[in-house]
């Protein structure tokens, strides 16, 4: 790749040079009604999209240059020569003149993107490498590069309960999607803290998130909602307990094998405004043993809705290569991160987060 990117700088300065050595052979060598004018126009057009404002500069002057040598070659009077300089360099002056935009648009741009991933950074922070009985690993990928803000977002905290965490994935991208981000991991610190119950800290977070959203402005329950996975681990690791608010289900893995841990039962999404039909003392939290060693792997729906080319869904566990014993939570992340791109070939349609804590041996394990 390093070596590439000196080729490709070379590129805008070959574009100029064949549209300048085009124009000089037509007007060298065509028939006297095709002139190559407008291909030596296209040089200093080229240069001014391309290169730098200095190098584009250079290029209007040597445009300018072989014009009017050109056409004391050919004999031309003073009057067309005149004109085909004036011609020249006016296109010339405007291509300078867009040269100047385009390094200023991309200032601006670079000044945009730069505040919506240090507003992103300060709402969405790395989750802490362990917490309790956990070792802890996150990973984020955009879709695009170019767009560094969106709405899957994740947390762990430590608290007098055990270990909490979210996944979630708010629906739609840019500012109010970090607005909604920012709500709902809010509400999770808060809350997490004193909230005895997974289903009522969802409920909680139901709240908090129909109470943005009606504060917005009139929105249809099923065109703003959160989805999310909440999960706790007990203080000792041995039990984890999990919430599944309309999200993609986590995964157990250990001992090479990988089970997705869907919900017992199905509950909506967060902040659809609808949390008072259903009590949360009446819905039960789906409890599994955590093994030592083991790790639970947490997803937004940019991992379970990447396509490879024939537009086939990626699994996980059927994909076949995270098949094996995962040490450490970072090496798990990385190992889903790799085996994504490897299916979609690098072309991911949505954002993909991900979250992954593993069990570790504590001092009065040994």
């Amino acid at each position: 790749m390093n070596g590439l990117q000196p080729t490709l700088a070379k590129v805008p300065w070959i574009l100029a040079a064949l549209a300048l050595l085009a124009g000089v052979l037509l007007n060298l060598f065509a028939p006297e009604p095709y002139m190559g004018l407008p291909l030596l126009a296209a040089a200093p057009l080229v240069a001014g999209a391309t290169l730098t404002f200095r190098s584009a500069l250079a290029v209007v002057c040597v445009t300018c240059v072989v014009s009017v040598a050109l056409d004391i070659e050919r004999g031309r009077p003073a009057t067309p020569l005149l004109v085909d300089l004036a011609v020249v360099g006016l296109i010339g002056v405007l291509a300078l003149g867009v040269n100047r935009l385009i390094v200023r648009q991309g200032r601006d741009l670079a000044l945009a993107r730069d505040v919506a991933e240090a507003v992103q950074r300060a709402v969405l922070p790395d989750p802490p490498k362990e917490a309790g009985p956990l070792a802890v690993a996150a990973g984020y990928t955009a879709a695009q590069a170019e767009a560094r803000i969106g709405g899957d977002f994740y947390a762990v905290q430590e608290t007098p309960f055990g270990v909490r965490m979210i996944i979630g994935d708010v629906r739609g991208k840019g500012i109010k999607a970090v607005a909604a981000v920012s709500v709902a991991l809010g509400a999770f610190r808060q809350e997490a803290e004193y909230v005895p119950s997974l289903n009522t800290l969802g409920q909680r977070l139901d709240e908090a998130l129909a109470r943005a959203a009606a504060g917005s402005g009139p929105v249809i329950s099923s065109e703003g909602f959160t989805t999310a996975v909440l999960a706790e681990v007990s203080a000792d690791g041995e039990m984890l307990s999990l919430v599944n608010r309309g999200h993609p289900p986590p995964y157990l893995v250990h001992g090479g094998q990988l089970v997705r841990l869907d919900p017992t039962i199905p509950q909506l999404p967060l902040g659809v405004g609808l949390g008072d039909l259903t009590a949360a003392a009446s819905v039960p939290v789906d409890g599994v043993r955590l093994p030592l060693g083991a790790s639970l792997l947490l997803i937004t729906d940019g991992v379970t809705e990447a396509r490879d080319k024939r537009g086939t869904f990626y699994d996980p566990v059927c994909s076949g290569r995270l098949g094996r014993r995962f040490t450490d939570p970072e090496a798990l992340v990385e190992a889903v991160t790799k085996d994504v791109g490897r299916w979609t070939e690098g072309d991911h349609e949505d954002d993909m987060a991900i979250l992954a804590v593993t069990r570790r041996h504590l001092p009065h394990d040994a």
